[in-house]
C-alpha cells in the first residue's frame, strides 16, 4: 500500500506542474528551454534522414555507365579493330551503303597486304545504319562500348553522322567521316571529328555557280526533309539569291515513293522553272526523277534536270529512270583523267564488282580507312589523343589526292573562314556531268562543269540533240 500511495503522490505532483505550466504566460525561461530541446531533437532526425539519402546515392555511383573499352596499348591486341557504318537497308541509300562497304573491304585488303597497322592486321566491323539517326546512335554505342574499336570511318547520311558524332565525342573516339555533308558535323569543332567529303555549303556554292553559268532565272529545288536536304536546299537558295536567281523549295519526307503531289504543285506554278535541282538521296531520287519525266516536268527543252548524284550509278539509273536522258548530275570526286597510282590500284579491284569508275562515296570510303590507318601508324599507339594528334598532322596521298586538315587544335579556324573548316579536307572535286544517250555509262557522260574539265566544250547539251 505504501508503494501505491507513493505513485499517487508522484502523479499528483506531475499533474500540478502541468497545470502551472499551462497557466504561465508564453515566453517564460522554462517554456523556452523546453522548446529548444524539442527543436534540437527534430534537427537530429532530419540529419539522419539526409545521411540515409546520401547512402543511396553512393550505391548508384557504384554502377557506372559502360564506356570506351578499346585498349590504348597495341601490345594488348592481336589485331586493330576499326568500326565502319553505312546504309544497307531502306530508307537509307542502299546502293551507296553497299558501295561503301565494298570499298572499305578493299581498303582492309590493301592495308593488310602492306603489313597492317603497327605490325598487326586490321579487322573492320561494319554496321548497317539504314539512314536513320537513331540507328547511328545505337551502332556507334555498340562499336565503342562492346566491340572496342579504336576509331570509326565511313557513313553516307548526314542525319546519321550528326548523331554518331555525339557518341564519338562522349567517349573520345576519333572518326573520319566519308560522305556526310552537313556543315554542323565539322562545324561542331569536336576534337574527334574529321571529314573528307565536301560540306553542304561547298556543294551549294558549286550548284549555284553551275546554275548561274546556265543562265537560269528561276530554279525549283526538290529536297528531302532531313538533316541533309533542309540545310542543303536553304544554302543553295541563299547562294542563288546572291546571284539574282529566284528559287522555290519543295520538301518531302525521306523515302517518299509517290511524288505526284509535289510534281503537280510545281507544274501549277505561274512560271516554268529553268532548272529542277534534286536534293533527294538514294533510291527515292530515282522515283522522283522518273515520275517527273513521265509528267513532262523535266528534262525538257525549257527545263534542265539536275538529278541526285546517285545517277552516276548508270546501270541502276537507267533501270529506274528510263526517261532520264539529258539529265545532268553532280559528281563529287575524280574523273578518270585525274586518277593517280592509288586511284588506279583501287579502281582495278572495284571494277571487278561494279565495272565502272568508282563514285565519290566509294573513293571517300576507301580513303577514310587509309587515313585512319596512317594516323594510327604514325601515332604508334591506340590512345585516342595520340590518334587525334596524328590525324591533325595528316599529309598523305589517297585515291582522291593529297589529304591534309589545315585547321584544328594547333591551328584554329581563323575568323574569316567558316567554322566547318575545322578538321575539314578543303579540296574535294565537284563536277557536273550529263547523259546524252539513253543507256549511256557514266564514264561516257559529258563533263559540262567546271569549264576547265569540259569534255564537249559546253555547259549543257540541249535536250534532244547530239554533241
Amino acid at each position: 500500500m505504501h508503494r501505491k500511495q507513493l505513485l499517487a503522490l508522484v502523479a499528483m505532483a506531475v499533474f500540478l506542474m502541468l497545470l502551472a505550466a499551462c497557466a504561465q504566460q508564453a515566453g517564460t525561461p522554462q517554456v523556452v528551454r523546453e522548446t529548444v530541446v524539442v527543436t534540437q531533437e527534430i534537427e537530429k532526425v532530419v540529419t539522419q534522414v539526409v545521411e540515409v539519402t546520401k547512402e543511396v546515392e553512393r550505391v548508384v555511383e557504384v554502377t557506372p555507365v559502360a564506356g570506351r573499352c578499346a585498349p590504348t596499348d597495341p601490345d594488348e591486341v592481336d589485331k586493330i579493330l576499326i568500326g565502319a557504318t553505312g546504309p544497307l537497308s531502306a530508307p537509307g541509300s542502299v546502293v551507296g551503303g553497299l558501295v561503301m562497304q565494298w570499298s572499305l573491304n578493299i581498303a582492309v585488303k590493301h592495308i593488310n597486304e602492306a603489313g597492317g597497322v603497327l605490325g598487326k592486321p586490321v579487322d573492320l566491323i561494319f554496321y548497317d545504319t539504314e539512314g536513320l539517326p537513331e540507328r547511328g546512335t545505337a551502332v556507334a554505342e555498340r562499336l565503342i562500348t562492346q566491340d572496342c574499336v579504336v576509331g570509326i570511318v565511313g557513313e553516307y547520311h548526314s542525319a546519321v553522322g550528326l548523331t554518331m558524332m555525339e557518341v564519338a565525342h562522349k567517349y573520345r573516339v576519333p572518326v573520319v567521316f566519308a560522305e556526310t555533308w552537313n556543315d554542323k558535323i565539322t562545324g561542331s569543332q569536336y576534337d574527334e571529328i574529321f571529314r573528307i567529303a565536301p560540306t553542304s555549303s561547298m556543294v551549294a556554292e558549286a550548284d549555284a555557280n553551275y546554275i548561274q553559268d546556265l543562265g537560269a532565272e528561276f530554279v525549283v529545288i526538290v529536297a528531302e526533309n532531313s538533316d541533309y536536304g533542309v540545310p542543303a536546299s536553304e544554302a543553295t537558295k541563299e547562294r542563288l539569291a546572291q546571284r539574282g536567281i529566284d528559287s522555290e523549295i519543295f520538301l518531302a519526307e525521306i523515302g517518299t515513293q509517290d511524288w505526284s503531289p509535289i510534281i503537280a504543285r510545281i507544274q501549277a506554278l505561274d512560271r516554268t522553272p529553268d532548272v529542277v535541282l534534286t536534293l533527294v538521296t538514294g533510291e527515292a531520287s530515282y522515283n522522283f526523277e522518273q515520275q517527273a519525266a513521265e509528267a513532262g516536268l523535266m528534262p525538257t527543252e525549257e527545263t534542265v534536270c539536275i538529278a541526285n548524284q546517285v545517277a552516276i550509278n548508270s546501270e541502276e539509273f537507267w533501270q529506274n529512270v528510263p526517261d532520264g536522258n539529258y539529265c545532268v548530275f553532280r559528281k563529287v570526286g575524280l574523273v578518270p583523267a585525274l586518277a593517280n597510282d592509288v586511284t588506279r590500284k583501287f579502281e582495278a579491284e572495284y571494277r571487278q564488282q561494279f565495272n565502272r569508275f568508282p563514285e565519290s562515296y566509294a573513293l571517300e570510303a576507301y580513303d577514310s580507312l587509309l587515313i585512319m590507318a596512317d594516323a594510327i601508324n604514325r601515332a604508334g599507339s591506340l590512345d585516342p589523343d595520340a590518334i587525334i594528334d596524328a590525324l591533325e598532322e595528316t599529309d598523305m596521298i589517297g585515291a582522291q589526292g593529297r589529304y591534309y586538315f589545315p585547321y584544328g587544335r594547333k591551328n584554329p579556324v581563323p575568323p574569316d573562314e567558316p567554322e566547318w573548316m575545322w578538321h575539314q579536307w578543303p579540296d574535294p572535286a565537284v563536277l557536273f556531268l550529263q547523259y546524252f544517250e539513253k543507256g549511256q555509262s557514266a564514264d561516257e557522260a559529258a563533263v559540262v562543269w567546271p569549264e576547265k574539265y569540259q569534255t564537249h566544250g559546253t555547259f549543257l547539251i540541249p535536250y534532244g540533240t547530239t554533241p
